[in-house]
């Protein structure tokens, strides 16, 4: 056992899967996760309507773990017609904790919606449904990619926080001084709810390496270049993947993060990895 107290303060977020296949694929691993008793899971949210009706009913079938599920809820393309159906619902299923996002901008012409950003989401949620639900918002320490820079990205963060926001789920990132400098710069703007890192395992480079041009999380070189130069060999990324993002939570939890949530891609073996690493 290391110095962190045990069990680790540890949650794990899924996606909708496809596939039926995917489906019963998602319920062994949500099974097998569900036994390190993590805080909650969360199921992200695609826009639109049969993605809207999926994540529902991933949601339901997360939460019949008995773990706190907490799905996504995203403003950008929903009316609040909409997003108070859908508040009434997840009551109504027994779900009390939400992620609240602003979401990704329509492609074309697709409506933005009444509400424009996550922090008027979270007002609204408060306003409609008062304390029944905790809600998690987004952090970006590496600032949000549309963001005109890093302290007009913490003011908007500090905004949501300030809307009724329980805690913060950062965006994934390699580097720890960014996640320690972005809470150090949000405590000097008054938030004082938990901060939680985003991690996510490294098991294959040319995915993580496009995802991570997509969303403005930085790889820094060294591993970048450390992956590259195992080019196929799956093995060695996975090893090395492991050891490196088991290094960077320890540091996190050394220097005082609330606990750690892990986007799973739908995999339970690479976090349980690091997992393991960190509760030896």
């Amino acid at each position: 056992m290391s110095s962190h107290e045990h069990p680790l303060g540890i949650s794990f977020e899924f996606f909708p899967p496809n596939t039926d296949a995917g489906r019963d694929k998602l319920i062994h691993v949500r099974d097998e996760l569900a036994a390190r008793k993590p805080k909650f899971f969360s199921v992200t949210y695609g826009a639109g309507g049969s993605t809207q009706a999926r994540t529902r009913q991933v949601v339901r079938e997360i939460s019949e773990s008995g773990i706190t599920t907490a799905p996504h809820l995203s403003c950008i393309g929903s009316e609040k017609a909409q997003l108070r159906d859908l508040l009434a619902q997840y009551r109504e299923e027994g779900i009390d904790s939400l992620v609240a996002l602003r979401g990704d901008m329509p492609s074309g012409m697709g409506s933005i919606g009444e509400l424009r950003y996550a922090n008027e989401l979270v007002e609204f949620i408060r306003a409609e449904t008062g304390d029944h639900f905790e809600i998690a918002v987004a952090a970006y320490p590496e600032s949000h990619p549309q963001a005109a820079n890093l302290d007009r990205d913490v003011e908007n963060f500090a905004r949501k926080m300030k809307a009724g926001a329980n805690m913060a789920i950062t965006q994934y990132f390699f580097t720890a001084d960014a996640y320690f400098h972005f809470v150090d710069k949000a405590r000097a703007l008054g938030v004082e709810q938990p901060i939680i890192p985003g991690i996510m395992p490294i098991t294959n480079y040319t995915k993580l390496a496009r995802f991570s041009d997509a969303c403005g999380a930085e790889i820094p070189r060294w591993i970048r270049k450390q992956l590259e130069s195992y080019g196929d060999d799956s093995e060695a990324i996975a090893a090395f993947g492991t050891d490196v993002v088991s290094r960077l939570c320890e540091r996190l939890l050394d220097g005082g993060a609330p606990g750690l949530h892990f986007y799973t891609l739908n995999q339970a073996a690479p976090v349980l990895k690091i997992v393991d690493n960190l509760t030896d």
